[in-house]
């Protein structure tokens, strides 16, 4: 009978999970529940599954609103209605229309409109009209307006309880954006909205034909839905067998590519692969994988491919990947769980700039109505709920502020605070809106619209509404193509060394690249800044501590330096191993038979699935759930507790000690969250040698692509310092020399006009334009003449330094530019003829390098005429450089620094504490340590230049400085303010 339910997937509305709808109609004594939530269908395949498994019937449908305006509800009478329904919402969010009224007439649907808003045409045969238990004295009024046959019982579920409704109305308002005072009775649902037995029960016996339709209509409606089967395209050319063929062909082609002809090795394992591959049906993913890649190829776009699916030799071969599974030792069959159908994932990264042309080709190779981009649900976590709920709740923004920065203070304990931090407990983890995953696409055989509603984001592709762990769920793998600056920049520099140098770099030479002495030598000094990966502070210390020159030990490194790694200890215990091979005691032996590579430390996600099943008795499939559930692909709580218990109980019966069992756990749940896959750590690796000898052989032009990508660890004044140590002469930006983004000619770097704070983007692009087809600018009233600028515009460029070519100073160019400009009579159009300047002469005014760097801190965002420490009072520099440190371990040294980059850490008992990262006067790195006594009493003040007091340490021969006293150096000041 309960025709109307929401969970909490009708977003800031509903107050039940999925599970606890279905808890709460079995408790209810029903037999069959309709889920329609609010203009989505996100929790229908959660909600079927949940069904099947507690022996309830499942009926799919959608609740459409116009805001808070209920248009009408569709339920689907089986699979195809669910399907028309999903059709018609996502046409809807495509198309960004209102739902309308009356509802399009649907083949499969029923359509329930509330008494109080019916059509004033025929009900058609699919249509009914649901009345409310407080709606049944107004039937007397109807009279035969309305035909018996076509009424149902309407009985809405949005509460569990009572104690549900205030927490509802909190979520009212915040979805309306108003305060709780202002929420009106129609933004919220109604307050019988629970599952009522006897009160159903009383109106069944007083209305027995208004119940009787309500059951024909149910009985009518099934939902089929296929949960297990894989849901991807399954064929890629005219059949399964074709598939089969043509992927031998370019396995067969592509190892003669990869390998030579007579590579035995490598021989087999293609055999091998293939026959798994065919075997399991995978023939079609690969090849699409494959068709992706060969069209962004064709395209001449740079790809890295990865995930588990770079341990595959035919992904190698097929130009999927660029590591080698030979040369790694990387093996197939691990990441095929026998308990699941689905291939390897696939994780192809592209430049940023051309990430976009490759999905607009794969929607349009393989068809809009099979294709979407995977959503994902943001949920209510953290300090967003207090600061929405302070909202409603009328506390000004500086209250919430404090709320938030100091939630257990006295003074920010009152009985508003408490309501709001019992509400927040009640809605963590809700639903709170629909976005896109960072780039899972599904390509289906059957309409996407046959699972879900799909979104329209200003992505500009359909997205459907559930995420992927519901997508894994129903049977889809996603194929990941996501972006990074990384390719951006790598392929940049080949452009730039062309134009530069006309030199014509191969980036794919990759063995080339790891057998190269000065990339070697760039690594093991951890000379890195600028490269994918391996440029923070941390990993360019853990690369010294190594003292890593080889790709074997990079891709160890790329895993170990993950987060929760190093606060487990185990980096340091694989970094001593690593030189003391000899000098430690495995904790079992397992350990040494399953990673003596590693030196018994879990570096890999491999590792974690090898430790799991060979340690703990866990069989294949469950270790690798435990993997997936911790590094949150999983969301099963019951499932991940059900095999954390197997873990304990199988080593009991193994003769563990607590001891070890314990210590071993404790090392899988540091590392298995967080570490990568083998393949996944090799594919990065590559990407850090391409980037790493770009670096090491073309230094400048390297950095110039590093500045243009942006989204690097760094900011922009780092990679322009890190220039100027490699030999540049960076010049400020120059209408006659610059472009749009950073530009180099020979050794020479001229920033580009985008790094001008508040330069108008149209302005800046068409500089570059009109100089090249009038030649350049002979002075400013030959600029503004052919660019008609603002005058504000020109005021920019001029303390920008853009002008100094005319060999003005910035004082006489500002006074010709308000001469030669009225902003009142500014036109963007370029007069026939030039109207003449009045000619002026000024005194000779005082002007020096110090105010132009003023200029570019202001501008630009740093110095470029003078250097940070330039700008000091205090000639002071030290008493050692970053290239002296090795000679002071254990003296205490004042040292100065301009800070780069902090990183914030909070220790186990609560503390907080830093680790800086600062360049000297010399333009060398060197790193700090600052615990919370230090902090507490020097803590840092912002970006600047410091005076630094510690003691130097040094640790597997690679030395920083544990600050004891800290103080912001002043700089001289601005005489013209």
């Amino acid at each position: 009978m309960y025709l109307n339910c929401h969970t909490y997937y009708s977003l800031r509305y509903g107050m039940m999970s999925v599970e606890q709808l279905v808890k709460e109609a079995l408790a209810a004594g029903t037999d069959t529940v309709v889920l329609t939530d609010i203009n989505n269908s996100t929790g229908i395949p959660e909600f079927a599954a949940e069904c099947i498994k507690n022996s309830l019937k499942p009926v799919a449908g959608i609740e459409f609103r116009d805001g808070n305006t209920l248009r009408f509800i569709g339920i689907a009478r089986n699979n195809n209605g669910f399907r028309e329904l999903n059709e018609f919402l996502s046409r809807l969010n495509s198309e960004k229309v209102d739902v309308g009224f009356p509802a399009p007439r649907f083949s499969n649907a029923y359509v329930i409109y509330t008494l109080g808003n019916m059509p004033k045409r025929k009900l058609f045969e699919n249509e009914r009209i649901g009345i409310r238990l407080n709606e049944i004295n107004r039937l007397l009024s109807i009279g035969e307006a309305v035909s018996r046959n076509s009424m149902v019982l309407l009985l809405p579920v949005t509460f569990a309880s009572p104690d549900d409704i205030p927490i509802h109305r909190s979520l009212r308002a915040v979805d309306n954006n108003i305060l709780l005072s202002h929420l009106k009775p129609t933004q919220c649902a109604g307050k019988d909205e629970f599952f009522s037995p006897p009160l159903l029960e009383q109106k069944k016996a007083a209305l027995p034909w208004l119940t009787e339709n309500t059951g024909k209509l149910l009985s009518d409606c099934t939902l089929d839905l296929d949960l297990t089967s894989v849901k991807n395209k399954k064929i890629f050319s005219a059949s399964r067998y074709d598939d089969k063929l043509l992927l031998e062909k370019l396995a067969w082609d592509g190892m003669v590519y990869r390998y030579g002809k007579q590579n035995s090795e490598a021989k087999k394992r293609i055999a091998h692969e293939l026959e798994i591959i065919d075997k399991l049906g995978f023939s079609a993913y690969f090849l699409i994988t494959w068709d992706i890649v060969r069209y962004s190829m064709a395209r001449g776009f740079y790809h890295v491919g990865r995930g588990s699916g770079a341990n595959s030799i035919i992904a190698y071969c097929l130009k999927v990947t660029n590591v080698d599974p030979i040369d790694l030792n990387l093996y197939f069959e691990r990441f095929i769980n026998p308990k699941r159908s689905s291939p390897p994932d696939f994780d192809i990264d592209y430049s940023w700039k051309e990430r976009d042309d490759v999905i607009d080709y794969i929607f349009k190779r393989y068809g809009y109505g099979h294709t979407a981009l995977l959503g994902m649900m943001s949920t209510f976590r953290g300090k967003s709920i207090v600061r929405e709920l302070g909202k409603v709740h009328g506390l000004p923004k500086e209250e919430i502020d404090a709320l938030i920065d100091n939630p257990s203070a006295e003074t920010n304990r009152n009985e508003i605070t408490d309501i709001i931090f019992s509400t927040g407990l009640r809605i963590a983890d809700f639903p709170n809106m629909r976005s896109i995953h960072a780039g899972g696409i599904l390509i289906s055989e059957e309409p996407i619209t046959c699972y879900t509603a799909l979104d329209m984001p200003p992505k500009g592709f359909p997205t459907t509404q559930w995420d992927m762990y519901t997508a894994e769920e129903i049977g889809f793998e996603k194929l990941d193509i996501l972006s990074q600056r990384g390719i951006g920049h790598i392929r940049e520099s080949a452009e730039i060394i062309m134009r530069n140098q006309s030199i014509d770099v191969d980036v794919h030479a990759i063995h080339k690249f790891k057998n190269d002495p000065k990339v070697k030598d760039y690594l093991r000094r951890g000379e890195t800044k600028g490269c994918f990966y391996i440029e923070s502070p941390s990993m360019r210390g853990l690369l010294q501590k190594l003292r890593c020159d080889d790709y074997p030990t990079l891709v160890a490194a790329s895993s170990i330096i993950r987060p929760g790694v190093a606060r487990s200890g185990m980096m340091r215990e694989y970094i001593y191993r690593f030189h003391n091979p000899d000098k430690f005691e495995y904790i079992h032996p397992v350990m040494k038979e399953q990673l003596a590579e590693t030196f018994g430390v879990m570096v890999y996600q491999e590792d974690v699935l090898k430790v799991c099943h060979h340690f703990a008795g866990l069989d294949l499939s469950d270790a690798d759930t435990l993997r997936r559930a911790m590094s949150g692909k999983y969301r099963s709580k019951q499932e991940m507790q059900r095999i954390v218990d197997r873990f304990f109980s199988n080593c009991r019966e193994k003769g563990y000690s607590d001891e070890i069992t314990k210590e071993v756990w404790r090392q899988i749940e540091s590392f298995a969250g967080y570490s990568f896959s083998k393949a996944h750590s090799a594919s990065y690796a590559v990407e850090s040698f391409q980037s790493l000898f770009l670096k090491a052989h073309f230094p400048l032009e390297f950095m110039v692509a590093v500045i243009n990508n942006f989204g690097g660890f760094y900011r922009t004044w780092v990679y322009v310092h890190e220039a100027k140590r490699f030999g540049a002469v960076v010049q400020p930006p120059d209408v006659n020399r610059s472009t749009y983004k950073t530009t180099i000619y020979g050794k020479d770097i001229y920033l580009g006009f985008i790094h001008i704070l508040s330069i108008e983007e149209q302005l800046a692009r068409s500089i570059e334009d009109v100089r090249n087809s009038g030649g350049p600018f002979t002075g400013l009233a030959d600029f503004v003449a052919r660019t008609c600028p603002k005058l504000e515009q020109v005021i920019l460029l001029i303390r920008a330094g853009a002008f100094r070519f005319t060999g003005k100073k910035k004082a006489a160019l500002l006074w010709e530019a308000h001469m030669m400009m009225n902003e009142s009579r500014h036109e963007n159009t370029r007069p026939l003829f030039s109207n003449p300047v009045r000619s002026f002469t000024l005194p000779d005014l005082e002007h020096n390098a110090l105010d132009d760097a003023y200029d570019e801190v202001e501008l630009l965002g740093f110095p470029v005429s003078l250097s940070w420490f330039d700008m000091l009072q205090t000639p002071f520099r030290g008493d050692v450089m970053a290239s002296g440190l090795s000679g002071c371990v254990g003296s205490m040294v004042r040292m100065v620094g301009h800070l780069v980059t902090i990183k914030y850490i909070k220790t186990i008992k609560g503390d907080w504490m830093n680790f800086g990262c600062f360049i000297d006067a010399e333009g060398s790195f060197f790193d700090t340590t600052h615990f919370s006594h230090s902090l507490k009493n020097y803590p840092f003040k912002g970006s600047g230049t410091y005076l630094i007091l510690g003691k130097v340490v040094e640790e597997f021969g690679f030395q920083s400085v544990e600050v004891e006293k800290l103080a912001k150096l002043p700089v001289r000041p601005d005489k013209r303010y």
